[in-house]
Formats: structure tokens, C-alpha cells, sequence
């Protein structure tokens, strides 16, 4: 299935609810991407899963804030592959650290950013 045909789909299932969501965070890796980044290495291109873009589009287009916080160790390649993508734009806040803290550290920083409340 296409970007454009699962943004389409998306933005139907969001439209059918009357609340949302203010933000939407998403995991890295093994959310929207089929790897870790430590595995890989800046100089490639990286893929996603097939309907994460569209997903992602569809929220943005829709209003809902969308912020990433992952836990990886290398937060530079993680960035590089954002980029790459071209989907780093759409994020309202990246917090991309390695992290014991169960992602408490990344939740806050983003409710800094954001003043929503998580």
C-alpha cells in the first residue's frame, strides 16, 4: 500500500473519533523502523515500515503533535536517519538519549517543550 493511500486511511480512522489526542510519541526502533540503530551505521539508508510515513503524515495533518523519545545509544545516527527519511521536520521535540530511566527523562523534557501533559 502506498504513502498517500495509508494516510488516507489513517486520517479516515482519526476522523472517526470525536477527541484526540493533543501529541502522539513514537518509539524508534522496532516502531517505525525494523532495526536498532547502534546496528547500523550513519552512511546508510535506512528504511521504515511501509505504513509509518503515512501514519505519521496523517497525524501531523490532522493537528496532532507528534514528538519522538527512544532510548538508543546513538542518537547521532538515529538523527542522520530522520533526516534521511525526511520525517524529521514533523516531530515537535526528538529526545534521543540512552537512558536507564525507562524513558521518565524523555517524557518530561518533552512535556517541557510541549506543555502537554503526559
Amino acid at each position: 500500500m502506498g504513502e498517500e493511500k495509508v494516510k488516507e486511511e489513517a486520517m479516515q480512522i482519526i476522523g472517526m473519533f470525536q477527541v484526540l489526542p493533543r501529541l502522539v510519541v513514537f518509539d524508534l526502533d522496532y516502531t517505525l523502523w525494523p532495526f536498532y540503530c547502534e546496528c547500523r551505521s550513519k552512511r546508510e539508508m535506512p528504511s521504515m515500515y511501509p505504513h509509518a510515513k503515512g501514519i505519521l503524515h496523517a497525524l501531523k495533518d490532522k493537528g496532532i503533535d507528534v514528538a519522538v523519545a527512544s532510548r538508543s545509544p546513538t542518537p547521532d545516527i538515529a538523527n542522520t536517519f530522520l533526516q534521511k527519511l525526511s520525517i524529521d521536520s514533523i516531530f515537535v521535540a526528538k529526545e534521543i538519549f540512552s537512558s536507564w530511566t525507562h524513558k521518565t527523562d524523555h517524557f518530561q523534557r518533552i512535556h517541557s517543550r510541549t506543555a502537554v501533559a503526559l
